[in-house]
């Protein structure tokens, strides 16, 4: 198990600067918040680092061989992700609704008829919807979440990065697309499927020590 160069860098930036903010440390190294994201958000997960709201990181010192996080968030999505539950774009809000509570399901994925995705509807979107229109009618396409407002993933991306995406932009679910299409869905990751895989992967590690 070993710490990637800039994460090293990272660690001795917050012990020689703590507390520290991420954007000091993206200052200190030169290089963007969005690169930083990843290693901020694994070092923080693993409790090498602590992230506290408006203070900023300081280390913890944990002994890094105690974590199972290297392998775990190595997984890429391809690995992890479950079917997608797509609708047509000229399907009833209600319609939606009976399909989002028959499957269990977070949020629809909206597609036209070349099967290309345009849109996707969370929870709130149609309870937000079912108040102020005629669900029987008013089609979903006036309500969901149009590209290219739209957070997607790809297969080969590691489920860190998912996580990441999913906490900023404080979303459910991401589409998973095919990378040579980026308009054809081909399954979904979930902030429970998240949880689920790596909470199995903390218990088999806790059996296994």
């Amino acid at each position: 198990m070993k710490l990637s160069e800039r994460q090293e860098q990272i660690i001795q930036v917050v012990k020689e600067q703590q507390p520290v903010s991420g954007e000091k440390i993206s200052e200190l190294l030169d290089v963007s918040r969005a690169t930083l994201r990843s290693d901020l958000s694994f070092l923080t997960l693993a409790g090498i680092l602590e992230a506290t709201p408006k203070v900023g990181y300081t280390y913890t010192g944990s002994d890094l061989e105690a974590f199972f996080f290297f392998k775990t968030f190595e997984t890429t999505v391809g690995e992890i992700m479950i079917p997608p539950l797509m609708i047509s774009l000229e399907t009833s809000i209600r319609d939606a609704i009976t399909t989002l509570f028959m499957y269990d399901v977070g949020s629809l994925y909206v597609i036209d008829e070349a099967q290309h995705l345009v849109g996707v509807l969370s929870r709130k979107d149609l309870l937000r919807a079912s108040l102020n229109t005629n669900i029987d009618v008013t089609p979903v396409a006036l309500c969901m979440t149009r590209t290219p407002h739209i957070k997607t993933c790809t297969t080969d991306m590691d489920i860190l990065e998912a996580a990441s995406i999913i906490q900023d932009f404080e979303v459910d679910s991401l589409p998973v697309v095919d990378e040579q299409n980026a308009k054809k869905v081909i399954g979904k990751i979930t902030k429970s499927r998240l949880l689920s895989f790596i909470t199995q992967q903390a218990r088999a590690a806790e059996i296994n020590r």
